[in-house]
């Protein structure tokens, strides 16, 4: 699926086209935007917990565990010379420890942290 992202209204406002999904990405008022959106650090941090979610929800309807809801907090930031994403998991409903530590387990698989734990490559193409 191809993003585009293209100039929006205000002085750093941009408009992110996902398929049929839309969505804006701007930056806070200190640092030149109108905070219209979140900027794409927290776009970025929010993949993670929208990821860690869906896959922690997905593996246990399948292994039928007792997890009512998943709530994920992502605080993220530069600290020294790494950028570090810390990730909090609630997780809802009746779950023994041994589920709740294979769940945990399981959040460190989901893709979106694979890919942000495993080689990056960028590629980048004039038009």
């Amino acid at each position: 699926m191809d993003i585009t992202v293209r100039k929006g209204q205000g002085k750093l406002q941009h408009i992110i086209d996902i398929g049929p999904h839309r969505l804006l990405t701007d930056e806070p008022l200190q640092h030149g935007g109108e905070d219209t959106g979140p900027n794409p650090h927290d776009l970025l941090a929010a993949s993670l917990g929208a990821c860690t979610a869906l896959t922690l929800t997905l593996y246990a309807r399948r292994k039928e565990m007792n997890l009512q809801d998943v709530q994920v907090r992502i605080e993220h930031g530069q600290q020294g010379d790494a950028y570090v994403f810390n990730r909090h998991i609630h997780y809802v409903g009746a779950l023994d420890g041994a589920q709740r530590a294979r769940l945990t387990e399981i959040a460190n698989k989901c893709p979106i942290h694979k890919v942000l734990f495993g080689d990056i490559r960028i590629v980048t193409q004039e038009e």
